[in-house]
């Protein structure tokens, strides 16, 4: 069993950054692929960034060149770095952890209780 726990979100400004985290318990951590999907009201969950336990990276088109995923399996940590966000980033952030190809959109067996991130002026 993995437990995934967010931290980080919050209010920003347009344009401003923001990383969230986060840590998981588990000693498979290491073996995973992880990833940060969000989630606004009415709409799907869809993945942001994901990442595998090689460093390979995948991102979701809208946020290309704006947020960093990277992980610290010596911590069981997994980041997203959040720069130049946009009021469209505003949504509930949820770290994801699974045994998933870096390109699979599907998330993998594991939650977090998710973060919310709100970019407003």
């Amino acid at each position: 069993q993995v437990q995934l726990v967010e931290s980080g979100g919050g209010l920003v400004q347009p344009g401003g950054s923001l990383r969230l985290s986060c840590t998981a318990s588990g000693s498979i951590f290491g073996g995973y692929r992880l990833g940060w999907y969000r989630q606004v009201p009415g709409k799907v969950r869809e993945l942001v960034a994901a990442i595998n336990s090689a460093g390979d990276t995948n991102y979701a088109d809208s946020v290309k060149g704006r947020f960093t995923i990277s992980r610290d399996n010596a911590k069981n940590t997994v980041y997203l770095q959040m720069n130049s966000v946009k009021p469209e980033d505003t949504a509930v952030y949820y770290c994801n952890a699974g045994v998933k190809t870096i390109l699979s959109t599907i998330p993998g067996s594991y939650w977090g209780q998710g973060t919310q991130v709100t970019v407003s002026s």
